[in-house]
């Protein structure tokens, strides 16, 4: 990324130009993603090709203004890092299902970003309603974070289990990935129909004070603790709080599987 795309990027996600790759940089860029980009799976329902490498990416995010899952927003953002001199490192981690068994290899990814002053971080802007800000990757005791307690855990075979207020969340590979190695990771998730995404239709954001998702016809607002939901009435309105909600401006909307979850 050359300086002008760079300068487009932090445009898009209302970020300032660090003077350098400090962890409070790091807090600010990871702030700032997470409310402006959201967190959805629409190319999934559109039948679009993922394509993981950074310069596609990055267009999806920047130039179209769309957001992506894990390894869409996980894997722009760390082109973003890289380009202002942060050292990131790619993790892959296994989803901690409901039943508290991991699913797949590959089944998400996370970034291990090391600062010029404050050691190594755990960032995550491709899961959801997760950590505000990142983790300290060393610290195995609880973290306080807008968006509850956390915790890193050692686990099995080398491995870190990373909860949320108590629950499981996913078990890291500490191991160095390339972006090329989650593809088989993505294509799951895009066709099987054992898939999450597959299942449900998304588009989230993180707000100022919680969280607005709109899936399928219905718009969820957490706002302060309060939750509301608001059924749209019409396809034109679906398409108006796309725009509304998260700048993504569609001519028809994506189809619905049979059941949506938010």
């Amino acid at each position: 990324m050359d300086h002008s795309r760079v300068d487009a990027y932090l445009h898009r996600i209302g970020a300032e130009r660090p003077a350098a790759p400090t962890a409070e940089a790091l807090r600010a860029l990871h702030r700032a993603h997470l409310r402006a980009v959201p967190f959805e799976n629409l190319s999934v329902h559109f039948g679009e090709e993922v394509v993981l490498e950074p310069a596609a990416l990055v267009a999806k995010v920047v130039d179209r203004r769309r957001g992506g899952f894990c390894y869409e927003l996980n894997g722009a953002f760390a082109a973003l890092l890289g380009a202002l001199g942060f050292e990131v490192t790619t993790l892959q981690a296994r989803v901690v299902g409901k039943d508290g068994r991991p699913g797949i290899p590959y089944d998400h990814m996370a970034l291990r970003v090391r600062t010029v002053d404050g050691g190594e971080r755990l960032a995550d802007v491709g899961f959801g309603a997760f950590c505000a800000e990142p983790l300290a990757y060393d610290e195995r005791g609880e973290q306080r974070d807008p968006a509850g307690a956390f915790r890193i855990e050692d686990a099995e075979h080398g491995d870190l289990l990373v909860l949320q207020d108590g629950r499981p969340q996913y078990l890291l590979d500490r191991r160095p990935r390339e972006l090329r190695d989650f593809e088989a990771g993505s294509w799951y998730h895009r066709t099987s129909p054992a898939s999450h995404f597959t299942k449900s239709l998304v588009c989230s954001r993180s707000t100022e004070d919680g969280r607005i998702t709109l899936s399928g016809h219905t718009l969820t607002t957490t706002a302060a603790g309060q939750r509301t939901q608001h059924t749209l009435d019409s396809d034109a309105a679906v398409l108006a709080a796309y725009d509304q909600h998260f700048g993504i401006v569609l001519d028809t909307l994506p189809p619905e599987p049979e059941s949506t979850e938010d």
